[in-house]
C-alpha cells in the first residue's frame, strides 16, 4: 500500500479518537504519539499509535485493528467465534451465526465489532454487524460483514 500522507494527529484529534474507543469498546490506547496515515490505492486510513498500527478508520469511524483490538483486548462489542470459523474469518469470509459461540449484549445493527475465537481470545477480523448481539448465535444466516482480517493489506501494513 502506497502511503498518500502521514502527518500528527493534534491533541483534540487524539482525544477524539481515545474518547470513542473508550466509549465502544472500553480500551484506553495511551500512546505518546499518534499519526494519521492515508493511502494512495485504497479508501483506509490509519492512526499509528507509537509506530504501529492499531486504528483505522471505516466509513470515517475510528476503531481498532486486528492489531489494536489485540494489543487492547476489549470487552465489549464483541463477537466469539467457534475453532470450526477460524479459518473462514481469517481469510476473509463474513461471519455466520453457526460459527458464534456468544455475542455481547452492546452491539446493535451497523455497529463496528471485533471477531476473537474462543479458546485464545485472539481477535481475528473488524466487521459490520447487520443485528444486535443477542440474535447473533443461531442456526442460520449471515450475522457480520467483514471489513478487515488478519493477513489484509492492512494487518500488514507497516509504519
Amino acid at each position: 500500500m502506497q502511503v498518500k500522507s502521514r502527518h500528527h494527529l493534534r491533541s483534540d484529534a487524539v482525544s477524539d479518537v481515545e474518547g470513542t474507543l473508550e466509549d465502544q469498546l472500553g480500551v484506553s490506547p495511551d500512546g505518546d504519539t499518534y499519526e494519521r496515515v492515508e493511502f494512495e490505492d485504497t479508501d483506509w486510513e490509519v492512526v499509528l499509535i507509537d509506530g504501529e498500527p492499531q486504528v483505522a478508520y471505516f466509513d470515517e469511524e475510528p476503531f481498532v485493528t486486528v492489531r489494536g483490538a489485540n494489543a487492547y483486548g476489549p470487552d465489549r462489542r464483541v463477537v466469539t467465534v467457534d475453532a470450526g470459523a477460524i479459518s473462514f474469518v481469517s481469510d476473509g469470509a463474513d461471519v455466520m451465526r453457526p460459527g458464534i459461540t456468544e455475542a455481547t449484549e452492546d452491539i446493535s445493527p451497523d455497529d463496528l465489532v471485533v471477531i476473537a475465537e474462543e479458546s485464545h481470545g485472539k481477535v481475528l477480523a473488524v466487521g459490520r454487524a447487520r443485528v444486535d448481539g443477542a440474535e447473533m448465535a443461531g442456526e442460520e444466516g449471515k450475522v457480520v460483514d467483514s471489513l478487515h482480517h488478519v493477513g489484509d493489506d492492512l494487518y500488514e501494513f507497516s509504519g
